[in-house]
């Protein structure tokens, strides 16, 4: 099985916002914010392939739906859908894609679902042939959103999605689509009912688990400096209890050398994590892109 990061439209948001509890003489040490606060973050997928014999994409990317005055509001910075154009120089066009993996509806992780915005054109759905898998519990929340986080969901994409007929939905550690390949952790403290999704390692221990392979990271850990566990975004909907999952789920990936595919971070896509004697995490073996990367390598590089 090969892994490629797939790069989605890029994006500025606000620095304070993204970093949540921590000052800002703290977060501009890992970020450098423009005149506007803003801080650059990319919009990442993972393909897959061949994954339980399909070729799987993990997430989309916030894509190009945006009418041009909501494109600039939330600072996407290309009006083209860039994530076509990565899945095009990596060989793939968006209709070989078989399973499409959706850690939760949140616009930057599923606004690439849909073609680029056109004045008077409906909203469209991309990946024809695709199964679309997401948690029951995160799929009741995209339809009844809390008004604190009811601008972070697209209207009208739930409708689409269901009108496939081709949604999958997770509540324990397996999809039927992916098999054994792929092991679902739950997370609740960004969003209720968001999806870690773990392509299993091809290394068995005496616990009986798998090592030495990747996890998407969504938004519990978006990238390299909320590897430190207290660090949260102002966007999570419950900052305590992420920081409790951060803390058991970064455990579990340090000590099964488990690396971290990050969605958000402009300049690293994949990293291991470890912890230290003081039992801080920190990041190292970092890659900043993968090109048809060999999963068995990820255990040895």
């Amino acid at each position: 099985m090969k892994l490629w990061s797939i790069e989605g439209n890029s994006q500025k948001l606000d620095g304070g916002s993204m970093f949540g509890n921590a000052p800002r003489a703290m977060w501009t040490k890992w970020a450098t914010p423009d005149d506007l606060n803003r801080i650059p973050l990319a919009t990442r997928g993972l393909l897959a392939t061949p994954l339980n014999g399909k070729t799987v994409l993990f997430e989309t990317g916030i894509g190009a739906f945006f009418e041009p005055k909501l494109r600039e509001r939330f600072g996407v910075q290309e009006d083209r859908h860039v994530l076509l154009d990565s899945l095009r120089a990596a060989g793939f066009e968006h209709t070989d894609i078989d399973v499409v993996v959706l850690s939760h509806l949140h616009f930057d992780h599923a606004g690439g679902l849909l073609a680029p915005w056109e004045e008077g054109r409906a909203p469209e759905l991309l990946f024809p042939n695709a199964t679309f898998v997401l948690s029951t519990p995160h799929w009741l929340r995209a339809q009844r959103p809390h008004p604190r986080d009811r601008a972070s969901f697209i209207p009208g994409l739930c409708e689409l999605l269901e009108a496939t007929g081709r949604l999958e939905f997770v509540e324990g550690a397996r999809a039927p689509s992916l098999g054994d390949a792929v092991r679902f952790h739950h997370s609740d403290g960004h969003t209720p009912g968001m999806m870690l999704a773990e392509i299993l390692g091809p290394r068995m221990q005496d616990d009986g688990l798998a090592h030495g392979g990747v996890v998407f990271c969504a938004d519990l850990v978006p990238g390299l400096p909320w590897v430190h566990v207290p660090i949260t975004m102002g966007y999570d909907r419950y900052p305590e209890l992420i920081i409790d999952e951060k803390l058991g789920f970064l455990a579990d990936m340090a000590a099964r050398e488990v690396r971290l595919f990050l969605t958000h971070d402009p300049g690293t896509a994949l990293a291991q994590v470890v912890r230290g004697d003081d039992g801080r995490f920190s990041a190292t073996r970092t890659s900043a892109t993968l090109i048809a990367r060999e999963l068995h390598a990820e255990a040895s590089s």
